[in-house]
Parts: C-alpha cells; sequence; structure tokens
C-alpha cells in the first residue's frame, strides 16, 4: 500500500507502522480506514489523553467519571444526574443547519445509551463577527439547527451563551450539552459481555453521510475544506425521538447487557469500544446492516457516520423480545452478530472477511504523543496595559449603552425564542438568568445548569482564564440557589502540534483543574476539540465550562431581576483597578490586552458559600453575578427583567471610575433584599469574611448611579432595555 492512502486518511508514517505491528502483516483498505478514523484526536485523544489525567475525576458522590458516554452524579433519593458536553464544530462551519442538528442528536443519545431520560439542553457557541455575511449565515443556520432538532424531539433548550470575536470568524465553536435523570441502580454501560450473546443494530438506516467525519474534525479548515460536505451527517429527529424512547424501555425493563451510540467513526467506534470495555471480541456481518443506498461498500458501512443508530448487546432469550419493542416503535432493529470471546473484532461480507483486528487496539492503543510546548510571543506583548495612559471614562451613560450594545452582552433572545424551553414543563427559571432551573419530578428538588467561558481571559493568560471559567460556571449556579456538583467541559483550542497552542491547552487545564479541586467539583466527562484554525491562524483558547448543581428544595430558587420598590441593593466582593481583556476595553477601544482580573480561589469560595446562605435562609431576593461589563452592566441586567429601575450611591475608593463601573473583577455578586433584611444580610457576609456594603435602592423607572456624590448615569430602563434587546436583531436583520 503506498504512503499517500494512509496519509491520505491522517495517518502518519509511524502510525501505519504500529498498525503493521500489531497485526503482524499490512492492514487491508478497510482495516486501515478503522484505525485511521479510531486513531484521529477526535476518538484517541492521542495529544490530549497525558494531560487530561491532571483533571480531578473522583468524588463521594461521582457514580460514573470519564470513559463511558456520559458521567453521572448521585443526587440522593435513589436518583443521579447524567450530563456531558461535546463539539461540533467543523461540521458546523461547512453546513451550519445539519452540523449544529447533529451536535444535538449525539450528545441526546450519550445521554439515553446510559439510561438517562434527557432533561435538558444547553449549548455554547462562538462566531465570528455579525457585520459579516457569512457570519450571520453561519450564527442563523446553527440556532436553527439546534432548534429544529431539540424542538422536535420535545427536549427543552434551557441555558446557554454566545460570543462573538474575529478570530472564530471561519471556525465557529458549535458546544452542545444534555442533562437526564437517571435512577441509579439501572445505570447501563457501553460493555459487550457473555460470549455467544447477540449484537443488534437498531435505529436509522446506514448511508454514505458523515464518511470520515472524525479525521475531518481532526484537521485544521481551510479554503478547501467546503468540498468535504459528504463528511457532514444528516439528521432526523423524529428517529431518534422513537430510538429514545425503545431504548429507554428496554433498559428499564433490564433486557439490555450494554449498549452504545453510534456517532463518530460510527460502526468501527461502536463495535471495538464496546469490546474492549468487556474484554471480549464482536464478530459481526456487514450484510445483515441495513443501507440506504446501494453497493456500499464495508469500508463505507465501518466508517459511516449516519445518525441515529444504536448497538447493544442481549442475552438470546431476550433477542426476539427487543425486537418487538422496536417493532412497536417503528425502528428498525437487525441482529447483525454476535460477541466472542478472542477479543478480536471480526468483519463479514458477502461470506469474507472483510476486516479482523484486535478490538482493543482500535479503541485503547492509539499513540499516545507529549508534544513540545513554549509560551506564545504575544503573551509578553498583550500582557502590557498601562492604565495611566488610557484616559478615565467621561461619559458613562455613553460607554453603558455602548457596552449593553455590544452582542457579547446584549439580549440572547434572538436566538433562545427559537428553542422551546418549556416542553417537559418542567423549567423553573428560563434562559437569561445567571442559571436555568429545572425541577425532578416527583421530588421537591431541582437542577441548575449552566456553560460559561470567557475566552478573552484564556487567551491572555490560559492558567488564570481557565481557573475563572470554572468559578464563573459555579459562581452562576450559586446565584440561582443551588449547590455545585461536577463540570463537564469541552476544550476548543488550535493545533496541538504547534508548540505554543499546546501550551495554551496544558495552561488552561492546570488552571481548571485547580479550580475544580478547590470548589469541590470533579470532571466527569468532556471533550477536547483541537485544530480549531482556519487558513493557519488559531481561535482563542475556549476551554467551555459546563456545570451542574442541586437545589434541595426548588422553590426556593433565585433569579437575577429586581422584583419590588423599595429593596436595598447589596454589592458582595471587592472591586480593582482592572480592566485587561475586559468587555469595556474591547468595545470602547479595540484592544484584547492586559491580563485578566485576578482569581482568589479563596475568596470565591466564601462568596459562594455566603450567596447559597442568604438564599436558603431567605434573605435573597434576587442575586447575579458580575461578569463581563462589570456593575453598570449588571445592574443594567437587573433592572431590565421586571423593569424595576434602581437609584445606586457608590465611592471610588482610589479607584478608576471605568474600573469601578465596568471593570470585570471577580468574586463579585449583587443581592437585593427586604430593608429589615438588609444587617442580617450584611452580618452573613461577614460570618464568611466577604466584604459586603449595601449601596442602593431598587424602584422607580430609571437606573442612577452616582460615584462620590456626582451622578454618572441617568437612564430609563426601557431605552436601557431598547438598547440591549435590540443589538442581535438590528445586525440579523
Amino acid at each position: 500500500m503506498k504512503p499517500e492512502v494512509w496519509r491520505g486518511m491522517g495517518l502518519k508514517d509511524e502510525e501505519y507502522n504500529m498498525i503493521v505491528a500489531i497485526l503482524g502483516r499490512d492492514p487491508n483498505y478497510v482495516e486501515l480506514g478503522m484505525y485511521s478514523v479510531m486513531w484521529s484526536e477526535h476518538c484517541s485523544y492521542k495529544n490530549s489523553k497525558e494531560v487530561l489525567r491532571l483533571f480531578p475525576t473522583k468524588g463521594e458522590n461521582v457514580l460514573q467519571g470519564p470513559g463511558e458516554n456520559a458521567g453521572i452524579v448521585d443526587i440522593g433519593d435513589g436518583l443521579a444526574v447524567c450530563f456531558k458536553i461535546e463539539s461540533h464544530n467543523h461540521p458546523s462551519a461547512i453546513e451550519p443547519y445539519q452540523g449544529a442538528a447533529t451536535g444535538v442528536g449525539g450528545i441526546i443519545r450519550d445521554i439515553f445509551t446510559m439510561g438517562a431520560r434527557p432533561v435538558a439542553l444547553l449549548n455554547s457557541l462562538r462566531f465570528g463577527t455579525l457585520n459579516e455575511r457569512k457570519v450571520r449565515y453561519l450564527f442563523g443556520g446553527v440556532v436553527a439547527g439546534i432548534a429544529g432538532y431539540g424542538n422536535c424531539i420535545g427536549i427543552p433548550t434551557v441555558a446557554g451563551e454566545v460570543y462573538f470575536d474575529p478570530c472564530y470568524q471561519g471556525n465557529p465553536l458549535v458546544n452542545a450539552m444534555c442533562v437526564g435523570i437517571i435512577e441509579a441502580d439501572k445505570i447501563r454501560r457501553g460493555r459487550a459481555t457473555g460470549v455467544g450473546n447477540p449484537v443488534i443494530l437498531a435505529g436509522a438506516r446506514t448511508g454514505r453521510d458523515g464518511m470520515h467525519g472524525v479525521t475531518f474534525a481532526s484537521e485544521e479548515l481551510s479554503d478547501a475544506s467546503e468540498e468535504k460536505r459528504p463528511a457532514v451527517q444528516v439528521g432526523d429527529p423524529f428517529m431518534e425521538k422513537l430510538l429514545m424512547e425503545a431504548c429507554l424501555e428496554l433498559i428499564e425493563n433490564g433486557d439490555i447487557v450494554g449498549i452504545q451510540d453510534l456517532g463518530g467513526a460510527g460502526l468501527t467506534c461502536a463495535t471495538s469500544e464496546m469490546a474492549s470495555r468487556g474484554g471480549t471480541g464482536l464478530e459481526i456481518e456487514l450484510d445483515r446492516v441495513p443501507c440506504r443506498e446501494e453497493g456500499m461498500t464495508a469500508y463505507e458501512i465501518m466508517i459511516s457516520e449516519s445518525q441515529e443508530r444504536m448497538l447493544m448487546v442481549v442475552t438470546p432469550d431476550k433477542e426476539e423480545k427487543v425486537h418487538a419493542v422496536f417493532r412497536r416503535w417503528g425502528v428498525p432493529s437487525t441482529t447483525i452478530g454476535k460477541v466472542t470471546g478472542d477479543g478480536m473484532l471480526r468483519v463479514r461480507k458477502a461470506g469474507e472477511v472483510a476486516a479482523e483486528v484486535p478490538a482493543r487496539s482500535l479503541a485503547e492503543d492509539a499513540p499516545v504523543y507529549c508534544p513540545a510546548f513554549k509560551e506564545p510571543e504575544y503573551i509578553k506583548q498583550t500582557s502590557e496595559l498601562d492604565l495611566s495612559r488610557l484616559p478615565d471614562v467621561t461619559d458613562a451613560a455613553g460607554a453603558l449603552l455602548a457596552l449593553l450594545g455590544s452582542p457579547n452582552i446584549a439580549s440572547k433572545e434572538w436566538v433562545y425564542h427559537q428553542y422551546d424551553h418549556m416542553v417537559r414543563t418542567c423549567t423553573v427559571v428560563l434562559p437569561g438568568s445567571d442559571a436555568a432551573v429545572i425541577r425532578i419530578r416527583g421530588t421537591a428538588k431541582g437542577l441548575a445548569m449552566t456553560t460559561d467561558c470567557n475566552a478573552r481571559y484564556t487567551y491572555l493568560d490560559p492558567y488564570i482564564g481557565g481557573m475563572i471559567a470554572v468559578a464563573e460556571a459555579a459562581r452562576n449556579i450559586t446565584c440561582s440557589g443551588a449547590e455545585p456538583l461536577a463540570v463537564t467541559d469541552n476544550l476548543n483550542f488550535g493545533n496541538p502540534e504547534k508548540p505554543e497552542i499546546f501550551w495554551q491547552f496544558r495552561r488552561a487545564v492546570e488552571g481548571m483543574s485547580e479550580a475544580c479541586r478547590y470548589f469541590g467539583t470533579p470532571v466527569i466527562g468532556g471533550n477536547v476539540s483541537f485544530y480549531n484554525e482556519t487558513n493557519g491562524e488559531a481561535i482563542f483558547p475556549t476551554p467551555t465550562v459546563g456545570m451542574v448543581g442541586l437545589l434541595s428544595d426548588v422553590t426556593r430558587h433565585c433569579t437575577q431581576d429586581f422584583r419590588q420598590e423599595g429593596d436595598r441593593i447589596i454589592l458582595l466582593g471587592d472591586t480593582f483597578d482592572e480592566l485587561g481583556g475586559s468587555e469595556y476595553l474591547y468595545v470602547l477601544y479595540g484592544e484584547t490586552r492586559g491580563k485578566p482580573p485576578a482569581l482568589d480561589l479563596a475568596r470565591e469560595k466564601a462568596l459562594q458559600q455566603a450567596v447559597l446562605a442568604a438564599i436558603r435562609e431567605g434573605l435573597a431576593v434576587s442575586a447575579h453575578d458580575l461578569s463581563e461589563g462589570g456593575l453598570a452592566v449588571a445592574l443594567s441586567e437587573c433592572c431590565i427583567g421586571q423593569e424595576v429601575g434602581a437609584s445606586v450611591n457608590l465611592s471610588t475608593g482610589g479607584l478608576r471610575t471605568d474600573s469601578l463601573l465596568f471593570g470585570e473583577s471577580q468574586g463579585r455578586v449583587i443581592i437585593s433584599t427586604r430593608p429589615e433584611n438588609t444587617e442580617k444580610l450584611l452580618a452573613l457576609a461577614g460570618e464568611y469574611g466577604v466584604p459586603s456594603r449595601a449601596i442602593g435602592t431598587t424602584g422607580g423607572t430609571e437606573l442612577i448611579i452616582s460615584v462620590d456624590g456626582n451622578e454618572k448615569v441617568r437612564l430609563p430602563v426601557p431605552e436601557l432595555a431598547k438598547k440591549w434587546r435590540g443589538a442581535i436583531p438590528c445586525l440579523m436583520a
């Protein structure tokens, strides 16, 4: 076989030689294709595996950590929460609707494959600037794809985030997260056990869509990437709905030994991973695989990434019952093979052996690389920010309106109004607050969930940026009244073979790991997405954090909106002269530079404990964390929700006015409380060692901010709302 064949499949020469050594012979074309997809970066994590070991993955309540389709955490009363986040970046750059839709479909399957009922969807999206026509096309297509799939299948999309920056111009990020509820004693795993047990393939027919999708996701985008549309899968949410209900019924009845969805690398991945986890082998007959296109070869069937398909192992006595359940749900199913005891994945077609390889070698024996890393040169340049050369703000009201009109801060209602966030009628806190909250039927409990990452911070300092991503997610969960449980992450970076990129990746993971340990939120699963580059230009490092928290009493949830006249406004936490990486610096000066705000983990944890205690003790009417845009933007967001104004009096205390109003110092939360509870709240903050001060009162129809006795902002709340709500619709018109 000529080198250009395996190189064209994304394999290196040394990797081909490893395959030859494993097999003791040259692989045939089908086998080579199977190794190429399983040893791709997307499937094997060969460049990230060693670094990922830094994450804390165990915890008292962790029932399933990394290594399965999704992680699971015990939430008491015999129940557990199952969740995971994954990327579909490259497909969405080429075909935004189907790329996003099949990303949603894939993450839903990861959840119900574990035996969990999916109850909520979230997403984290990144695009270039909306003044570019192609970016608007990608943005609109991705949002429509997410809505089209989630709405049809009947799972609410309840939370997410959207950011815009020129670095994502040619390479958008589409990260989809799903949360499910499961009875803790009914977890199912993707393992093939029991020699002689039948292997059943159920769901949609296999086609030629998604060919080499994982290989496509493991290389940089270029001007030629448009030609790879066949690598993008095509979704059918109606089939997925039927497949999900049938699989959940079978799992509920105990009819399945092991189950695995067919996502990236298709049948090759499902068969090899199930056999490897079970310490067994599989023998499958491709002539039994239902195909929707004539003349499909063994190579095409094995690496096709057609969606809405599931592989399962059952006992012989349950085989016909399983098929009967699928028939009743209108889902095609076929017995395509059996479990063997020799550890081999044996593929037959037309009576001939088309491939015969050790299953473990596909799933576990990909090379593990430790790429070189070095600090990028740009760090020295961007870290310089001399505030003494930056004029302090003179028109604070104008600056505030400019920030509210920035797409990164502006309302994302244009996005989430396209999603059905009320289906299943369990959504308690709708999209738009710090975290979404859903109730758990049959209990008093609720779940809070969020996705967070400020990529500017991780670009300027990956270590601090990684820590802040975890801290902000935990802060958002806490402001909803929930206790953070665990993390799933989506690590989006450029080409790991470039030392500067791998340095970003390593430092971000180190920062995230430290924060996760400090907050007691283990990483129970996630996804690494490398090669997010277009024509050699990498995106900002974007380690998205998905987090879920638990409310023991869902009625004690909290939101960010000021609700009534006369409440006192309390600011928890300290403000510093920090404008590095801020939205203020970017919007008003076009700069992404400086050092991101400092993060003191001990202070942050104390703040979150104080906020959670205030909510649980009924002292907080509202709670809102301070992030992009700082204090003035946070106050505006608190006013807009219920159209309740506020009058605030601040003291600079030696700070610049722009730092005070628009700086993004970490570890800060705004709480509103009834006047009679003000002293109790301040005392509670003191018990946790958290700085606190009363800064104003809710009421009226304007937001008024005075600094050292001088009025700096007086704006009607409707004007704030118009600016905040109108930015994205105006750009998309």
